[in-house]
């Protein structure tokens, strides 16, 4: 007797959805790996302002700040 197309189709169904999650797997990847070589995550996005207003990459000098404005600040007026 021969096996009934219900077995078949059940097996079709199966290959198909195997295939598909294999396949969904691959793209996860290939993202994972485009994702981490394409920049250093945030420190590649990160703009500063300079003191003339200018937007630069790199952060700029931290100047020294003056006592009166470090009196002004500790007492907070």
């Amino acid at each position: 007797m021969a096996k009934s197309q219900a077995t078949f189709m059940k097996k079709q169904l199966e290959k198909k959805r195997l295939k598909k999650k294999e396949e969904k797997l691959l793209r996860k990847q290939e993202r994972r790996e485009n994702s981490t070589a394409t920049g250093d995550n945030l420190q590649s996005m990160i703009a500063y302002v300079n003191e003339y207003g200018e937007i630069v990459s790199e952060k700029p000098e931290e100047k020294p700040v003056k006592d009166a404005e470090k009196e002004a600040k500790e007492t907070g007026s």
